[in-house]
């Protein structure tokens, strides 16, 4: 599948860890898409059972196609194929490529390649949906492992015109600079679903 890259909706938005409300958590996610900022949306559960991420992923999918995001599965091809999601994003210790290509055929796959030439380099061959690099500041809602900057971005921007996408500890501080160093997407979690001074939909607002 291809990805539209000529539309400003940059941001790549990455679910909270916990989704305890699927109700009021919908109602939340319908105010942000609607501002038409999100380009993507990843259900990115970890500690929830294949049951719990259907159920779930379901009830978002329709909310995402409503606005015209989207749908990516994170980690779990299967699942995504399930669901009927638009795709899915694979880590570096998640399923091997090759395998998730065949279970969801054409849809989206993106791959997570750190702060890696390598990792980039190899994956580009490949010819995934995007790649995901970083973390370019740091992040409240993992640890960082992988500290990467500017220079990769532009490394990445020079070997490959596969879409690229920027994660770790993205807001409304330092977003810009890596839209002007042309960063297709730029991955959000933290921002938006921990932020102390203003509500999800709010904070979405800031990035213009």
């Amino acid at each position: 599948m291809k990805i539209n890259k000529k539309k400003r909706k940059f941001i790549y938005l990455i679910s909270p860890d916990k989704i305890d409300n699927i109700h009021l958590f919908s109602i939340e996610l319908e105010k942000i898409l609607r501002l038409r900022k999100v380009s993507f949306f990843q259900l990115r559960l970890k500690n929830y059972k294949e049951k719990e991420i259907i159920s779930i992923g379901r009830k978002i999918k329709k909310i995402c196609k409503k606005y015209k995001t989207k749908f990516i599965v994170n980690d779990k091809p299967f699942i995504a194929k399930k669901i009927g999601a638009d795709g899915c994003h694979l880590g570096q210790k998640d399923m091997k490529y090759s395998k998730a290509r065949k279970i969801i055929r054409e849809k989206i796959i993106g791959i997570t390649c750190h702060n890696s030439k390598i990792l980039i380099n190899k994956f580009i061959k490949l010819r995934p949906s995007y790649i995901a690099i970083g973390a370019f500041f740091k992040s409240t809602t993992k640890r960082v492992r992988y500290k990467a900057n500017i220079s990769l971005l532009k490394y990445a921007k020079s070997v490959t015109k596969i879409p690229i996408v920027t994660i770790g500890g993205i807001n409304n501080k330092n977003y810009k600079k890596l839209l002007l160093n042309n960063a297709n997407f730029l991955a959000i979690s933290g921002y938006i679903w921990n932020n102390k001074k203003y509500k999800p939909y709010e904070a979405i607002e800031k990035l213009k």
